[in-house]
């Protein structure tokens, strides 16, 4: 070897070795690492909920093996005690019956979203239930104070594509058929007199209508209709039952709050925003008129429009930090359960007089978070290509320097839907380790209007993509991220986002990490739950005809791209996902195993679309932790 190779040789290792030592001393600044036990475990507390008589609160926590369960406790004694005592499957989503004796829950099995719907009583524990049917979906549809031993639930029994309307005796489970829906009905809403009375249906060209009728004798009336570059959802019945709330885009760019007389047909708006849609409403629980309205921009802000209520709205905006929602309250009005949330902690949950006009902490869901340096999400925003104002968040490793810092691109599911501000168990991880997160709301997301989500259809792949691609250089070019040291991470179209930016691009990303991600658009599009029938014109116009295009759909696919891929590609997941099928996964980790492709896979028996075992997310998160560790440099727990 020559004297100029071998001193040349020496020079790269210096370099090597100053940059490993560069490196090392950065991630000496981070703090402590975060046990995965901690982000990604179940909540000790959470979703509470007040009883109607306002003497109980509920909540959900893990019992003593660890599976979450329904507890209880007076609001006077605090003397706590569980209610459902479930072997495996835990329970997230319940509420409470307007006759104070019940609670009611979902549950299907193991991730298939076949949701069947139960009722437990709060003293006897005695456990029904109401929907004990094979491979059919429970959807609740709406309880009513005047009717508090009943309740409607859609149900595809007759016909796996549609729910009809059942009304349910919550005392003796008896079910009556209460109203047929067409195949293509998209939602039902009933009125002060507990009556289906107004309907959305979708239609061929994937719009919708808006029907009517007076009484349930009466036949369907349509009274708007709106094409596939609007959207419109009804909110409910004014107590009167004359006046429709709905929110809607037609006639707008972004989703208004409009009353509908259904008398004189006149339209009044209540609320709206020239560049974001309304997100939420607040609906007072008797009178059913609109107290507030929300609109979700960088944070989530609200607009009082009953005065009654602008004080209270004031006091808790001055309890706790971050972004505040009530979440639940008593028939009486008088108490009001508040949550509060922020991006460096745990979510905080106060009970609140409205008499007194103040609040008492009641728990927070994760209290071992507390105390710990977590990361703060801060919104960004910069141009694509073609000159849209792309939003987004930027969260970087709190202690060092926010400086060419391995990245992960971090894509939410939907697609039509966006990331909001606020904690993140994925987001504080990826930091915790090392990593600068950037999380963009690309076109076709929801929440700023229909221009912006409408320039996403038939762009999967696209100009969607191209989206995240801009924005990937924006980081880079501001000087955050590492250009080598990139990754791509998400689930269900966060997924497919990963495995586009894999094929597609394959030189800008260093690593993948795609979970329930579709890898054919055509055998994904294909393989839609019977119950989506509704929505599989939207399907074809947002995306792209199965029927009609199947080779554009094929050009969007990065199953036929899997010769382009240059970088490590771990995929996960749930083998009984009934949205994105076990085999959207598999067919790529054929192709790219048979292509001598890097590729790691994982499959959970017990799960579909999404980890909710607390097992699960555990494994995958430390099973991911070491690929991006092995692949990107950041920070690995050992145990």
């Amino acid at each position: 070897m020559s004297r100029k190779k071998r001193n040349y040789i020496a020079f790269l290792l210096i370099v090597i070795i100053t940059i490993i030592t560069i490196s090392s001393q950065s991630f000496a600044k981070l703090p402590p690492l975060i046990p995965r036990q901690i982000l990604f475990d179940n909540p000790e507390r959470t979703n509470p909920h007040i009883s109607p008589n306002d003497k109980y609160l509920s909540y959900i926590a893990p019992d003593k093996n660890n599976v979450l369960q329904i507890w209880l406790r007076t609001l006077e004694q605090k003397d706590d005690w569980q209610v459902t005592a479930n072997k495996k499957h835990d329970i997230y989503d319940y509420m409470w019956t307007y006759n104070g004796k019940q609670l009611i829950y979902l549950e299907d099995f193991e991730g298939d979203e076949n949701y069947q719907l139960y009722s437990v009583n709060i003293q006897s524990k005695e456990i029904l239930n109401l929907t004990p049917f094979k491979n059919v979906k429970a959807k609740i549809i709406a309880l009513d104070r005047n009717f508090p031993n009943e309740i409607l639930v859609g149900l595809n029994l007759q016909d796996s594509r549609k729910h009809d309307i059942y009304r349910i005796n919550l005392e003796t489970g008896q079910l009556t058929l209460d109203a047929e829906n067409t195949v293509n009905n998209l939602e039902s809403v009933a009125d002060p007199n507990f009556q289906i009375r107004a309907t959305t249906t979708s239609k061929s060209d994937a719009g919708a209508s808006l029907a009517i009728r007076n009484t349930i004798n009466h036949p369907w009336k349509e009274i708007r209709r709106w094409g596939p570059d609007d959207n419109g959802s009804i909110v409910g019945f004014s107590k009167d039952g004359y006046t429709l709330y709905i929110i809607a885009s037609y006639h707008a760019n972004t989703k208004r709050l409009l009353a509908l007389n259904l008398i004189t047909g006149k339209e009044t708006v209540l609320a709206q925003d020239p560049q974001y849609d309304v997100s939420d409403v607040f609906i007072h629980p008797v009178t059913r008129q609109i107290q507030a309205v929300a609109f979700y921009r960088d944070k989530l802000e609200w607009q009082v429009l009953d005065k009654s209520i602008a004080d209270d709205f004031q006091a808790l905006s001055k309890v706790g930090s971050g972004e505040f929602q009530v979440i639940d309250l008593d028939i009486a009005d008088k108490t009001w359960l508040v949550s509060y949330n922020t991006d460096d902690g745990p979510t905080t949950y106060y009970i609140y007089n409205r008499t007194s006009k103040k609040s008492q902490l009641l728990f927070s869901d994760q209290p071992k978070l507390e105390g710990l340096t977590l990361a703060q999400m801060k919104p960004i925003s910069y141009k694509s290509r073609d000159g849209f104002t792309i939003h987004g968040y930027l969260t970087t490793p709190p202690g060092i320097p926010a400086k060419n810092l391995p990245t992960v691109l971090l894509v939410h599911g939907g697609p039509w839907t966006r990331d909001t501000w606020g904690y993140d168990g994925t987001v504080q991880w990826l930091a915790n380790r090392g990593y600068a997160v950037l999380q963009v709301n690309f076109r076709g997301s929801t929440g700023y209007g229909k221009k912006f989500l409408n320039a996403g259809n038939r762009e999967w792949g696209g100009k969607m993509h191209d989206d995240l691609i801009d924005g990937t250089n924006w980081i880079i070019k501001q000087g955050i991220a590492n250009p080598k040291k990139v990754a791509i991470m998400g689930g269900s179209y966060g997924g497919y986002a990963t495995l586009v930016g894999l094929t597609f691009t394959p030189n800008m990303f260093a690593a993948g990490v795609s979970i329930v991600g579709p890898s054919n658009l055509l055998t994904l599009l294909q393989s839609l739950p019977a119950y989506w029938e509704s929505g599989r014109a939207m399907f074809s116009h947002r995306v792209g005809n199965p029927n009609k295009e199947p080779e554009f759909l094929k050009s969007r696919s990065p199953l036929f791209f899997v010769d382009q891929i240059k970088a490590p590609l771990l995929i996960a997941q749930g083998a009984n996902d009934p949205r994105v099928k076990q085999a959207e996964s598999e067919q790529i980790v054929t192709a790219m195993r048979k292509a001598n492709k890097s590729v790691k896979y994982i499959l959970y028996p017990d799960e579909g679309h999404g980890f909710e075992r607390p097992e699960n997310r555990l494994h995958f998160f430390g099973i991911t932790e070491e690929f991006l560790g092995k692949h990107l440099g950041g920070r690995v727990q050992n145990n």
